[in-house]
């Protein structure tokens, strides 16, 4: 099994392509390892001394470490996707931990909004989540008051440097572009 390694923005994380399909649907964001328990993959991941943060996309793993030296975790990370793969284990257990089962809870905005909100979706789905993806990292809807559209930062996006770029510069533009009652865009 040939897993290949990219960097992202972020440089304490570290984006995984086993070449397998990781999620089917949805993502799944694990920030601790006790989180980490709803997936034998995420806690094999959280078993190797430096790791932070586990994130799974689609067809990749980002990975984020505390002040340890990626020479040092690399090897240990890689040694655990590969023998998680050739387990054969899944990578989530029974709990779900799906970002799309539980992005739709917690969200806010006014029943007013609903026609604004379904654009503000539809543009985040469609233009800035692909190209966030590529970098390793997820930013979901959280909620929209008083013109302000507030976000959720996933996987590489957590605590990346850039970030406060990408979101003030790319995606408030975009959104304010397209939708006029867009004045700001936050992270929570």
């Amino acid at each position: 099994m040939f897993i290949q390694t990219e960097t992202t923005p972020n440089p304490a994380t570290l984006k995984f392509l086993p070449g397998k399909v990781v999620m089917e649907r949805g993502t799944a964001d694990f920030r601790n390892a006790e989180e980490a328990e709803a997936s034998p993959l995420a806690s094999r991941l959280f078993a190797v001394s430096g790791v932070t943060g586990v994130y799974f996309g689609y067809d990749f793993i980002t990975v984020t470490k505390d002040n340890a030296e990626w020479q040092h975790l690399k090897p240990a990370i890689l040694g655990s996707i590969m023998e998680h793969f050739m387990s054969g284990q899944p990578v989530m257990g029974g709990t779900s931990t799906l970002a799309e089962d539980l992005d739709v809870d917690g969200e806010f905005f006014n029943e007013d909004d609903v026609t604004v909100v379904a654009t503000i979706k539809e543009l985040l789905e469609t233009r800035v989540r692909p190209a966030v993806a590529q970098d390793g990292g997820d930013i979901t809807f959280k909620g929209f008051r008083d013109g302000t559209v507030y976000l959720n930062m996933k996987g590489a996006c957590s605590g990346c440097p850039s970030s406060t770029a990408t979101l003030k510069h790319g995606v408030q533009n975009l959104l304010k572009h397209f939708v006029p009652e867009v004045q700001a865009v936050e992270a929570l």
